[in-house]
């Protein structure tokens, strides 16, 4: 018998404004909504979106030697780290693979992780090994995204203080009467927020956020083709337990203290086969790809050149901003700038190029 989905707690204002669902992660999880993926997405270029990112886990972490524990479990750097800013790490296992990426945000007398919804059991227990003395609290929070070049007005007019928030940094303000973490960030490339309120609380924060006529509800669907176009990995897709760091072109998010040659070198899960492929370069790296024409190339694409595997696209899609075809794609190392690609797509070949990533221009704060 096939596991129930579970819901998050926006699930019943996600029906009535006539979502379309789909199971996602464990979730029954709004893909989108009467307007379409294209609308929704060019709404959140042009104003913003509400995402309903509740099935992401959030997670208290305290204890003894908190940043101690947390710098041997994660390849971060507490020293020039101050209280309210937000970092993006992995989670490596000992064979250098990324068993997640994630999001760190340091506060007065805890850190509050945001894990992906697939991997959050997993990473909690493999945490709780890494490091045994401190506790790491599952929160029944709810967990929504504000993006776009219109979200700051928005909420700030629930909340005037979080116009002060910086790109990655976060704090704590009331808005429609619940006790809110507001971290200025996402997952568009947008200028945006994240709102970690009380599950209990979260359709009123929603509904309020909705009554400003900018605000439209946006699903996964638009949610993906958003961070593609920003150049953004999905965990799982782009990158995995197998995934090393400098194979996923992450090597900007281990902290530079961390990496050879400098002050707290290795010392996390996988940190020697981190530190090889820095000396002795990676096999495979993940890049961003245009295609000629209109048609998208999806997911499990194999790439070729000179009648030779070249590698495989890892997400595709056409871009609703710009029209093309865009990809994030696992290339071995061998293949350069120059390289004639194509993707094979039922059994033909696609011209493909390489493209400097983002597709579209980030437009943070």
């Amino acid at each position: 018998m096939p596991e129930r989905l579970r819901r998050t707690p926006l699930y019943a204002l996600h029906a009535e404004l006539g979502a379309r669902f789909t199971p996602f992660a464990g979730y029954e999880m709004p893909v989108q909504y009467a307007e379409g993926l294209r609308a929704e997405h060019l709404h959140t270029r042009a104003a913003a979106g509400l995402f309903d990112v509740s099935h992401m886990g959030q997670v208290r972490v305290s204890g003894p030697g908190l940043h101690e524990a947390l710098e041997r479990a994660l390849p971060v750097d507490f020293a020039d780290w101050p209280a309210g800013r937000q970092r993006y790490t992995l989670l490596l296992n000992e064979r250098g693979g990324i068993e997640d990426d994630l999001m760190v945000t340091r506060l007065p007398d805890e850190a509050r992780l945001v894990v992906n919804a697939s991997t959050k059991e997993k990473d909690v227990a493999l945490l709780r090994r890494l490091c045994p003395h401190l506790s790491f609290e599952p929160l029944d929070r709810a967990l929504l995204a504000l993006q776009g070049p219109l979200a700051e007005r928005t909420l700030g007019e629930l909340a005037p203080e979080v116009a002060e928030l910086a790109f990655m940094s976060a704090g704590t303000f009331p808005i429609a009467g619940a006790e809110c973490l507001v971290s200025r960030s996402g997952y568009t490339g947008e200028d945006g927020y994240e709102i970690s309120v009380p599950a209990e609380d979260a359709e009123r924060l929603a509904r309020a956020l909705l009554a400003a006529r900018e605000v439209k509800p946006v699903g996964l669907g638009a949610r993906d083709t958003l961070r593609l176009e920003a150049g953004l990995h999905l965990y799982g897709q782009d990158m995995d337990a197998e995934t090393t760091v400098l194979e996923a072109s992450l090597g900007w998010a281990i902290a530079r203290s961390r990496r050879g040659g400098s002050k707290k070198p290795g010392g996390f899960p996988g940190a020697h086969v981190y530190l090889r492929e820095l000396r002795e370069g990676a096999k495979r790296r993940l890049v961003g790809l245009l295609g000629e024409e209109a048609v998208p190339i999806r997911h499990g694409a194999e790439l070729v050149a000179d009648g030779k595997n070249a590698g495989v696209v890892t997400s595709g899609t056409v871009s609703p901003s710009t029209g093309k075809a865009i990809m994030l794609a696992s290339l071995r190392a061998e293949y350069g700038e120059d390289a004639k690609l194509g993707a094979v797509v039922r059994g033909a070949q696609r011209p493909v190029r390489l493209a400097k990533l983002p597709f579209v221009p980030k437009r943070y704060k």
